[in-house]
């Protein structure tokens, strides 16, 4: 088994530890009200774009998510949240170390014995969910699950649906695709964006994502036998049949679109599989991002 495998299924664990534990760091977590932006790189700024939405869409306040190297330093917020799981990444810690003084920060990781200890005025440490893996699963869904519980939005359900997830079959014919399209809604647009670059790291897949109802407007063009449309939440009424006609693999949300993000984690791993390639260790991919001064 290899070191993501192993990582992918212990999330419904780590869901539920922090789930339970999200109270506890309540002091360091927007509170309703603040006008926030969330930051991360890569896989941390999708599952930033997700919180986000969330967190606007049930009424806490204004919320932005940005990659943290196209921060709008012109805009004023009352605390920025940064997703890092290594506390390492340099766009991150440059960051932090020019809102000091200026913005309360938060930092959530996975290690706290890197300079992000220092550089943030809050620390939420998840080092249960840290990863040996390059490619992040359950760090990533760990702290988004921080987040929605914050929010009052996680339940129990979301975890039986993740463990549905790791036990049901993928969908015949889905290994075998040659392109996937993932789509979005609403906070599931950031999902949408994670389970592409998911499939591209760790599989080297010919991917793309889209807001569900933007597929339409010209992407739908290139769909076709061979190609599977996945959706992650819930459909535009008559989306599910277009793509159908066109010969491409439609592929239902059947469970929480944050357990559909697991199932598109084993999808990655078969693939790779598939390929004959490791996903523990992508081509030109490290743990964190460290730039020379």
């Amino acid at each position: 088994m290899t070191h993501v495998e192993d990582e992918l299924i212990s999330q419904p664990a780590c869901w539920t530890r922090v789930a339970a534990e999200a109270p506890g760091h309540r002091a360091a977590l927007p509170a309703p009200g603040e006008r926030v932006a969330l930051v991360g790189c890569g896989t941390s700024f999708f599952m930033a774009q997700s919180a986000a939405a969330l967190r606007e869409s049930t009424g806490q306040g204004e919320t932005d998510a940005f990659a943290a190297s196209e921060f709008p330093h012109g805009r004023a917020y009352d605390r920025v949240v940064a997703l890092t799981r290594s506390g390492t990444t340099t766009e991150v810690l440059d960051l932090l170390a020019e809102l000091r003084g200026r913005t309360r920060t938060t930092a959530i990781t996975a290690d706290p014995h890197t300079p992000v200890r220092a550089a943030a005025d809050d620390l939420v440490v998840l080092d249960y969910a840290d990863e040996r893996s390059v490619v992040q699963t359950r760090f990533a869904t760990t702290a988004l699950t921080l987040l929605r519980a914050h929010l009052g939005l996680h339940t129990d359900a979301v975890v039986a649906d993740a463990r549905t997830a790791l036990a049901t079959p993928l969908p015949e014919g889905l290994v075998d695709s040659t392109q996937f399209a993932f789509l979005g809604r609403g906070w599931t647009v950031g999902l949408a964006n994670e389970a592409g670059l998911k499939m591209r790291e760790a599989a080297l897949a010919w991917t793309e994502t889209y807001p569900a109802m933007e597929y339409r407007h010209g992407p739908i063009s290139i769909s076709t036998s061979g190609t599977a449309t996945w959706m992650l939440g819930e459909a535009p009424e008559g989306l599910a049949e277009q793509v159908g006609a066109t010969g491409a693999l439609w592929v239902p949300s059947a469970l929480d679109p944050l357990a559909e993000l697991v199932r598109v984690h084993r999808l990655a791993v078969a693939v790779a599989a598939a390929k004959g390639l490791d996903p523990d260790q992508p081509r030109h991919l490290t743990r964190s991002v460290i730039l020379a001064p």
